[in-house]
């Protein structure tokens, strides 16, 4: 069974060529309150856009752990990282002084265990949770909209 119900569309990566797509990892970071599971989205630096915690791959850790990384860099929350990737979405990343890169998010859910009043970007971003439809209406991209809508937490194994 899977955690998303949803064929995977295909990507649109806007002006790429066949070498410039860059790869990242997202964190869906989440909770359950109740019987609802809520998103925890956080808003980026340059449009404060809403967002998922992402970035690039890292040396010596597996896309999930990296994700987590970036939940905690990011979002100031700890948690179980699982390593089953929920879905792809693709969005332009806005370069100062260079070209823009087209990049692939592979989305890794973070149950949330712990958050931080401080943490490293935490001047930066502002940090909210939402229930998953709301969540899902903020997000820009298409792709990440329908994995936000499709996620069950109640597949995951503890």
């Amino acid at each position: 069974m899977s955690l998303i119900k949803m064929k995977h569309p295909p990507l649109r990566m806007t002006g790429s060529h066949k070498r410039d797509v860059r790869t990242q990892f997202g964190a869906l970071c989440f909770r359950v309150q109740g019987t609802e599971t809520q998103v925890l989205l956080i808003t980026s630096r340059g449009s404060r856009r809403w967002i998922i915690p992402k970035g690039w791959p890292m040396d010596d850790l597996p896309p999930a752990k990296a994700a987590a990384v970036e939940a905690y860099e990011e979002a100031g929350v700890e948690g179980k990282a699982y390593n089953i990737c929920l879905g792809l979405y693709s969005y332009t990343k806005v370069m100062d002084g260079a070209d823009d890169l087209p990049c692939a998010v592979s989305v890794f859910p973070v149950k949330v265990q712990k958050s931080l009043k401080r943490w490293p970007e935490s001047k930066e971003r502002t940090r909210k949770w939402f229930s998953q439809k709301k969540a899902a209406a903020r997000v820009r991209e298409p792709e990440l909209r329908k994995i936000i809508k499709s996620f069950d937490a109640s597949l995951l194994k503890s």
